[in-house]
């Protein structure tokens, strides 16, 4: 049997349902926890695989020789992409409110570089990312993430996306939201208890 990226989401629980406050600041009832499914080696390092393989699936002549990684959501799989492209990983975080690269990581002025992310909803820490790069003189070639969540998948995100696994979610702006009209209160993902899909 082949690799199934959404079993694999459901079986390590990372699939919740609930009233979630996502990081764009949207409400949903359903949220990918890929915390729960990254915290197993063998599984990550699978979706790393996997991404490196739809990379050079789409874009046959892709190399690069960094990932780039928003911090915290997207370090372990920027780092097992990093592992299956043979290249070095490193994350960003944010300063005063933007993204930057600390600890001893650098880019070159000319690198390509690979922007990977766990989940993407909005594109917003992907895009902070991309500017990041571009400012360093480091060219961004992609970007690839495990689950692609977004409402419009034809939203220009400023490079190619890749993603494992593409899910459709009802989101809405905290003043829409049927969940809080109905009395309920949004939940920072990990502060409480959600039951697994």
């Amino acid at each position: 049997m082949g690799y199934n990226p959404l079993q694999d989401l459901k079986s390590a629980g990372a699939l919740l349902e609930g009233h979630f406050l996502l990081s764009s600041g949207l409400h949903s009832n359903r949220y990918v926890q890929c915390a729960c499914y990254l915290q197993h080696p063998h599984l990550a390092e699978r979706a790393g695989r996997a991404l490196a393989v739809r990379l050079f699936g789409s874009h046959p002549h892709f190399s690069v020789s960094a990932v780039v990684s928003p911090a915290l959501g997207g370090l372990i799989i920027g780092h097992e992409a990093g592992r299956a492209l043979d290249v070095r990983a490193m994350f960003t975080e944010r300063r005063d409110g933007e993204m930057t690269l600390r600890r001893g990581f650098s880019l070159k002025p000319g690198e390509r570089v690979l922007i990977v992310e766990d989940v993407v909803t909005t594109g917003k820490s992907g895009r902070e990312v991309i500017e990041l790069v571009r400012s360093l003189g480091a060219e961004p070639l992609a970007m690839a993430c495990i689950v692609d969540r977004r409402e419009d998948r034809k939203q220009d995100l400023g490079l190619p996306l890749v993603s494992l696994v593409n899910l459709d979610i009802e989101n809405w702006r905290p003043e829409l939201c049927p969940l809080c009209k109905a009395g309920g209160e949004a939940v920072k993902p990990g502060s409480r208890a959600s039951t697994p899909l």
